[in-house]
């Protein structure tokens, strides 16, 4: 049985806490966070979890085969690296770190000790992606023409990071798994209304091989949480709304079609509007089916769906889009003096 621990019991670390103490085919056998409370906390609802309040413990432990990585992301890269150089598998939250170099960095340590390292892009497990998955690959849809995305809410404000690199993993690895591309170009929005110098809505635009493009409406400022992917095929049309919990995924039979030129004297479009079709998505929990997905990768079982390869290409994506946003911000004076992409690391920590 493999022996894993966790470092970080913040929001999503809690929920990697439930998810590994319920597997029966690992061991959760130490949990590091800085809160004074945890050893009190911990022996009440996982005793014999050992709790640490230094990564030390850990890293030295020969018994701990494997590290789950759940903190702020300007500490993924430092935790991981520590976590390779001491012999452990690792899985880290998404974003995998900060920087192309880091991400680049951490795939090169995970080869040279033969490890590996997973990034937890959650909702690649999720049922209704792979439903997504199994309409975009097989064809039903037709050829893809767009993917639009709206995920804004009214917080959660982060500490360490803007709104795109909190928010637009999630779109971005679901893309990179949808069509297995990186984009050919990139352009990013941004908005500031606070004085903390990152942006707080953000509007991506990724152009792709095959005329495909992507939109990505990103916020913590709206009145009200939408979850909403749509994405757009000559024969057949696609949303997924993540909180409609009874008809999540809805199949338009609609599309448009030119016709050849011969048979026109100007472009007019005509228009297919046809039936819905709601299919059947169910499925386990999407952070349950990551954390077996990493047991077996470690075993040797599955290869790594999300492995450092797939994680770099988000942070690519990631530091092209603010590399965008930090321009435009420049150019348009609405930046203050200490800001960009170095400082707002910095400032937001």
């Amino acid at each position: 049985m493999l022996n894993v621990a966790l470092i970080g019991l913040g929001y999503w670390g809690r929920n990697l806490l439930r998810v590994l103490s319920g597997n029966p085919r690992l061991k959760l056998a130490a949990v590091v966070d800085l809160r004074p409370d945890l050893k009190e906390k911990l022996a009440l609802s996982h005793p014999g979890v050992a709790a640490h309040d230094d990564v030390a413990a850990v890293m030295t432990d020969p018994a701990i085969d494997a590290v789950v990585i759940a903190t702020p992301v300007a500490s993924h890269y430092m935790l991981a690296r520590a976590a390779l150089e001491a012999g452990k598998h690792v899985m880290v939250e998404k974003p995998m770190c900060a920087s192309v170099a880091e991400a680049t960095d951490l795939m090169a340590r995970a080869r040279l000790y033969g490890l590996n390292l997973m990034v937890d892009h959650t909702f690649l497990f999720h049922p209704a992606v792979r439903k997504l998955g199994e309409l975009v690959h097989s064809g039903a849809l037709g050829q893809i023409s767009y993917f639009d995305s709206q995920r804004v809410n009214l917080g959660l404000f982060q500490p360490d990071v803007n709104v795109i690199w909190d928010l637009a993993p999630h779109d971005l690895s679901i893309i990179n798994f949808l069509f297995g591309c990186q984009p050919i170009d990139v352009e990013a929005s941004g908005y500031r209304h606070f004085d903390r110098g990152s942006a707080d809505i953000a509007y991506l635009t990724l152009h792709y091989p095959g005329n495909l493009i992507a939109h990505l409406n990103l916020s913590w400022m709206s009145p009200v949480k939408v979850r909403r992917i749509a994405i757009g095929g000559s024969a057949q049309m696609a949303v997924w709304d993540d909180l409609n919990r009874d008809e999540p995924v809805k199949i338009y039979d609609s599309g448009i079609t030119f016709h050849p030129q011969q048979d026109r004297e100007r472009l007019l479009p005509s228009y297919r509007i046809g039936s819905v079709h709601s299919p059947r998505v169910a499925g386990p929990e999407p952070l349950v089916e990551v954390v077996e997905h990493f047991r077996r990768v470690i075993l040797g079982e599955e290869a790594c769906l999300t492995d450092g390869a797939f994680g770099l290409s988000i942070v690519r994506t990631l530091e092209q889009a603010q590399a965008q946003l930090d321009a435009n911000f420049s150019r348009l004076g609405t930046l203050g003096p200490q800001e960009g992409t170095a400082a707002m690391r910095a400032v937001d920590q």
